[in-house]
């Protein structure tokens, strides 16, 4: 049994060619493509004066159909020193959960048409959907401030 097991996986390197073990560019740029793509219709940016995020989308309706509404400059409220809300100009298809913990860098839909932007990380009880995550968050707090701030969400 073994025999035979060794000997179907030693068919299969030889029928795939040379160029399969040494992952040849063809090979590789023909695998990737798809998930270059995905990667780039899951992304968009938040600009906040000079400071540029990039923002990975989740895989969700209401994620998409936030996507769909950009580009969007919102002048976003201040709430309790963690957060950064606006009113979205259409509703989104919510799927709210309790996420427990919010992190600096989550981008969330509170009920079906407020978008929030956490800069902190803490516990909540609150229910949200996810409609994505700041990449790098690290500068986020001092970019958004302790004030209300204009933020433009964009594609590119």
């Amino acid at each position: 049994m073994r025999l035979r097991v060794l000997l179907a996986l030693l068919v299969v390197g030889c029928e795939a060619g040379p160029n399969a073990a040494s992952g040849s560019p063809a090979v590789a740029d023909a695998d990737a493509s798809p998930a270059a793509t995905r990667q780039q219709e899951s992304r968009m940016w938040m600009t906040v004066g000079e400071r540029r995020f990039a923002i990975t989308l989740t895989d969700n309706a209401a994620a998409r159909a936030f996507a769909a509404q950009l580009p969007l400059t919102l002048d976003m409220t201040e709430l309790n020193g963690n957060e950064k809300h606006a009113d979205l100009p259409k509703p989104l298809p919510a799927n709210a959960s309790r996420p427990g913990t919010i992190r600096n860098g989550d981008l969330m839909l509170y009920g079906a048409d407020t978008l929030v932007v956490f800069y902190l990380t803490f516990q909540s009880s609150y229910s949200y959907t996810r409609l994505g995550r700041v990449d790098d968050p690290s500068d986020l707090p001092q970019a958004l401030g302790p004030r209300g701030v204009r933020v433009l969400f964009s594609k590119d």
